[in-house]
């Protein structure tokens, strides 16, 4: 062997180590930024109660905060992450970061219902953070020929720092106001954290290969955004108009509302179809290894994101009434964070048998155990430790779809649209837990009223929840049988 060719071969041995080494770090820092928006999602809970006294507002104004978030994410995760294709990845998710720390700021010195609903809506920013992480490591992934599976393993460990972030976010927060005794103070630690992981997004993370296109779809944009805010909006108002108990002629406009919504949305479809450089392109969401992974993250919204509320009440409605577990605040605490292991259990396994099995089949499986979790309600949900129990299965099953989901659509999608396939698994999730917290939020009020001082709501309304997220789960797992058995393997490196 002369000595050139000695020498070429020992630069391309090296090279994959070399790219190895840079996604690692990649992924390292990442994980990082996943810990700051699991703090994000639990740093506040705790302190929603010292929240109301502040602002001067009722408990019942804290949805409001809920409703208007889930409003902006579904707005601008699709936008953003077409956005990052465009224009690069990084460059997108400095200024999600950027947006996300001057709301959070804004939240330490709101000192009205108003300034605090708009900041807290404007930090919605950071659920394009994972969708965006996601396509920056699989294009870094996919020079090297093993973006898919390196994806896989990647969203893993993304999950174990959200959720990780979730579990200490929610911790931090108590002792924090009860060491300090300021609500400003305490806020500022959050605000603090995001301005941190800006800097790191802005010198660590490197830039991804933009598709070369400069095109927006103005009008697409328009019509994407009017018909989820019509939507969402009418999801919004269906359940508050259920607690409240309005009249038919309530019902009657938010209905409108929504059918107002759909028809935009349609009105949309019909437009990306014919448009060269569309927001979102429908054909790529209609391919036989998208449109599964799409629905089956709104089915999964609807366990994930829909049923914790009716989860929490019923473990603290009076055991005394033939059903519910009777636990105050701190043990209600403890049963949610049992929850949050198990979906740290489910990221880690996924992470761990990506290789050994196949990612679709491990998808299926991981859909079915959401649905057995939930089944598991049916005939089981008057003792803690059964409660404990079906949701563990139901949360490593959701553990694993929560990174699954992005990774698998930006395995389907073709270069260029990485971004876009994985912000739509985060659109989809979202209106998914919209749809089902608008339905239970009406299932439960419908049969509250009988017992326990008009507040409880009946045994047969939380059957009814459960049954539906049993059946996401099972329905999710059927459509995933309808991916094709090669999809989500690693495919030639790109040019």
């Amino acid at each position: 062997m002369t000595g050139s060719a000695r020498s070429s071969t020992l630069r391309s041995s090296a090279l994959p180590s070399s790219a190895w080494g840079i996604t690692a770090g990649l992924i390292g820092w990442f994980i990082c930024v996943e810990i700051v928006s699991g703090i994000l999602q639990g740093f506040y809970v705790p302190l929603f109660s010292d929240i109301v006294i502040q602002l001067g507002i009722r408990d019942a104004d804290v949805n409001w905060f809920e409703a208007g978030q889930l409003l902006l994410s579904a707005l601008v995760v699709p936008i953003l992450a077409k956005l990052g294709d465009m224009f690069g990845h990084k460059r997108i998710l400095l200024v999600a970061a950027i947006l996300t720390a001057l709301a959070s700021w804004g939240l330490v010195f709101a000192d009205s219902f108003w300034t605090f609903l708009l900041f807290w809506s404007l930090q919605g920013f950071y659920v394009v953070w994972l969708p965006l992480e996601i396509a920056l490591i699989f294009e870094r992934g996919r020079q090297q020929n093993r973006g898919v599976s390196m994806t896989r393993r990647a969203a893993g460990l993304l999950v174990v720092g959200l959720e990780a972030g979730a579990i200490m976010g929610a911790l931090a927060a108590g002792r924090i106001y009860a060491a300090t005794g300021d609500l400003a103070l305490t806020l500022m630690v959050p605000a603090i954290a995001v301005s941190l992981i800006a800097v790191v997004i802005w010198l660590f993370v490197p830039e991804s290969t933009p598709s070369g296109e400069r095109r927006l779809d103005t009008w697409g944009v328009v019509l994407l955004a009017w018909g989820l805010l019509l939507v969402t909006g009418a999801l919004a108002w269906m359940r508050l108009i259920g607690e409240l108990r309005l009249g038919g002629f309530a019902w009657l406009l938010v209905a409108a509302l929504g059918v107002i919504g759909v028809g935009v949305l349609v009105w949309f479809v019909r437009h990306e179809r014919g448009h060269a450089y569309p927001v979102i392109d429908v054909r790529v969401l209609a391919r036989p290894d998208m449109w599964p992974v799409q629905t089956t993250a709104f089915l999964i919204g609807i366990s994930l994101l829909g049923a914790q509320g009716p989860l929490s009440t019923y473990a603290g409605t009076d055991s005394s009434l033939g059903y519910g577990l009777g636990l105050d605040a701190t043990e209600r605490s403890y049963v949610i964070g049992i929850y949050l292991v198990s979906l740290i259990v489910g990221a880690v396994l996924f992470a761990v048998t990506s290789r050994r099995i196949s990612p679709r089949l491990a998808l299926i499986v991981a859909a079915a155990l959401v649905g057995v979790g939930y089944a598991l309600f049916l005939p089981f949900h008057l003792e803690v430790w059964q409660v404990l129990l079906n949701l563990s299965i139901a949360g490593i099953g959701c553990g694993a779809l929560v990174g699954a989901m992005p990774a698998a659509a930006a395995a389907a999608a073709p270069f260029g649209k990485t971004g876009e396939a994985s912000g739509m698994t985060n659109t989809t999730k979202t209106i998914g837990g919209a749809f089902s917290s608008a339905v239970f939020g009406v299932v439960l009020a419908a049969g509250a009223g009988s017992v326990a001082g008009q507040t409880a709501s009946s045994l047969g309304g939380y059957l009814t929840v459960w049954a539906i997220c049993a059946a996401g789960g099972f329905l999710a797992a059927v459509l995933l049988v309808f991916v094709p058995r090669v999809a989500f393997a690693d495919g030639p490196p790109s040019g």
